[in-house]
């Protein structure tokens, strides 16, 4: 009994390496948890981006029914820049019973837009404000808020500059036998769209000041991308507006001057490399050619 005891104490130490080689598991549930932190994490993201668009959702609802109440004065409005053109004989037209309903809910709906672009733009910023630094985070009020004045500056450019122009242009190819009688829902169709990709385009300097604070672009790559940029105007121009030279002539124009008052934004708030980060670049590029060599 005591040689069998004693063989059991010498055993006892010989237990001890199992428990030790119990432990290398540890690092596969430390992924487990890591991966459930991982997917967690993207719910999260998820779950704000959700959050965001619910209340996207209810500014703009809130925006329609205060544009409802006053859709008259709107419509007319948006109108009047046909009204003023047309020759004499010439009028606008409904050619279905709902389609004044529904056109006079589209321009709520678009002024709902409009009339709620700080608290939609407010959200979107908020929303990318994680992957920002601290000092970048204090300045999304007042980024929202540039940003509803460019798109509402870009709709009244577009109202104010564009629409006298185009409707005198479309409007000139009338004769005496063919008379112009526009459909109101396809021109109020026409002016909507306009108006948001004006208000759209016109959020450039902003983009460019944002991206260039971040490190992204630089005004030096901006002027070398001049030339792309100015095809990729034109494409988008083609695509936004519809199929006539004058409308795209009259968006690309504003964005080739955008893009190059981006330029100049970028130049004077671009990020500028540390001294540290310079020297270093200096001594990888001095250390090239001698490793070569």
């Amino acid at each position: 009994m005591s040689e069998d005891k004693l063989q059991g104490t010498q055993e006892e130490p010989a237990d001890v390496p199992a428990t030790s080689e119990a432990a290398p598991p540890m690092p596969a549930d430390a992924a487990e948890t890591d991966g459930q932190e991982s997917s967690m994490s993207l719910m999260d993201h998820l779950s704000e981006l959700r959050m965001r668009l619910v209340r996207c959702c209810i500014a703009v609802l809130i925006g329609f029914l205060a544009c409802w109440i006053v859709v008259e004065p709107l419509y007319n409005a948006l109108v009047n820049p046909l009204l003023a053109v047309l020759p004499p004989g010439s009028h606008a037209q409904y050619t279905t019973l709902p389609e004044g309903f529904f056109t006079r809910m589209y321009i709520a709906f678009i002024a709902g837009v409009f009339l709620m672009c700080p608290i939609l733009f407010y959200q979107i910023w908020a929303f990318i404000s994680p992957g920002l630094y601290e000092e970048e985070k204090r300045g999304i009020i007042p980024i929202a808020l540039a940003s509803a004045v460019f798109f509402a500056g870009g709709g009244a450019f577009c109202y104010w500059i564009v629409f006298p122009y185009a409707f005198a242009f479309f409007v000139s190819f009338a004769t005496e036998s063919i008379v112009v009688t526009p459909k109101i829902s396809d021109y109020l169709d026409f002016v909507l769209k306009l108006i948001l990709a004006f208000g759209l385009v016109f959020e450039m300097p902003l983009f460019s000041f944002f991206l260039s604070r971040m490190g992204i672009v630089t005004a030096t790559r901006l002027r070398s991308w001049r030339r792309y940029a100015v095809l990729c105007i034109f494409i988008a121009a083609a695509i936004l507006t519809p199929p006539d030279v004058v409308s795209q002539l009259l968006m690309a124009g504003p964005m080739i001057v955008l893009y190059e008052a981006s330029i100049l934004v970028a130049a004077a708030v671009g990020k500028k490399p540390s001294p540290r980060k310079a020297a270093k670049h200096e001594d990888m590029a001095s250390d090239g050619p001698s490793e070569e060599a």
